[in-house]
């Protein structure tokens, strides 16, 4: 194992210890789909999705270093919302967490009920870091960036950790993927593990940014927010760090996009089939291996990254599907 795989292990590794207390340890499922196909649901997780894991262990980080700290900002489009405001409520520190005006409703409502101030009039995912960091200098708060930080990826990498200790078996992890934290805590949890693990991130067609910037291997950046019922990945870009991770480390080894209509699909699945309520962020793992355009090789698992689906959406697929 390579120096920079052992530090980041060992950072993975005091993350699973540090939010232990406060999260759900999910379990590895297995699915009549394939005899080889196994899920980490964390939709199960508390709040529904995996953003609690970077987010205990980032406040924790914020509050040993910096002990008498203000309060927090976060940007989201809400399921990292949620996990900044169930942290922050539970360490004690305020949260305010700016999400764009059309932010899913029942995401929104769920931050303000644990807790956090929302700030969401002007807002779009253009703006939104900019109201966030004026908001730090205005009020002296702290940014907890949600994919561009450390102490966040090794937090979300605490669910390969998992994954491996019941399953060290795999092969193959399929794993969302938006800015870029998740994938990038899975990639050095799953290549300290094993670095013959494949890991391949997905992304909606219509969000492609991450797919090209591991071929160009330069970031790149969409000029507009991506049309997409995905939600929950609806990023310019990856991180300066996720890049790193990604494509200057190359610990990931593939990115596939898949349709609109495969997403639906993969949701729908999920709900009827699996007796999983995904929302369409966390069926893009799920979608591109019911699709065939993320090869898995031995024993693969699916990361499932969030169950947050707003009710408007669950009835229009629900009635298309009828």
């Amino acid at each position: 194992m390579s120096d920079y795989l052992a530090e980041h292990l060992a950072a993975i590794q005091q993350a699973a210890a540090r939010i232990a207390p406060y999260l759900r340890r999910t379990p590895v499922l297995p699915t009549d789909l394939d005899a080889s196909l196994f899920l980490k649901p964390e939709c199960l997780q508390v709040t529904g999705s995996f953003k609690p894991r970077g987010a205990f262990n980032a406040m924790i980080g914020i509050l040993e270093r910096q002990p008498h700290v203000r309060g927090v900002v976060a940007v989201s489009s809400g399921n990292h919302a949620q996990g900044v405001a169930l942290a922050a409520r539970t360490l004690g520190v305020t949260a305010t967490i700016v999400m764009p005006a059309d932010a899913n409703p029942a995401k929104l409502d769920a931050t303000r009920a644990l807790g956090a101030e929302v700030v969401n009039d002007g807002v779009t995912v253009m703006n939104r870091e900019d109201i966030a960091r004026q908001l730090c200098a205005e009020r002296s708060l702290t940014l907890l960036h949600p994919f561009d930080d450390w102490d966040v990826i090794h937090g979300q990498g605490t669910a390969t950790l998992e994954l491996l200790t019941d399953r060290p078996d795999i092969r193959t992890i399929i794993v969302p993927i938006g800015g870029g934290g998740l994938i990038s805590g899975t990639a050095l949890a799953a290549k300290a593990h094993d670095p013959s693990i494949r890991v391949i991130g997905v992304e909606p067609e219509t969000a492609g940014d991450a797919q090209a910037s591991l071929r160009t291997k330069q970031r790149q950046f969409l000029p507009a927010p991506p049309v997409t019922m995905a939600d929950g990945v609806m990023t310019l870009s990856i991180g300066v760090r996720n890049f790193e991770v990604m494509v200057e480390r190359g610990l990931v080894d593939d990115i596939v996009t898949v349709s609109e209509q495969e997403i639906e699909r993969a949701t729908l699945l999920s709900w009827e089939g699996l007796k999983l309520a995904l929302e369409p962020s966390g069926a893009l793992s799920l979608a591109a291996y019911l699709q065939g355009n993320a090869p898995a090789a031995g024993p693969t698992a699916l990361i499932f990254s969030g169950g947050n689906a707003s009710r408007p959406l669950m009835a229009r697929i629900l009635s298309r599907e009828a």
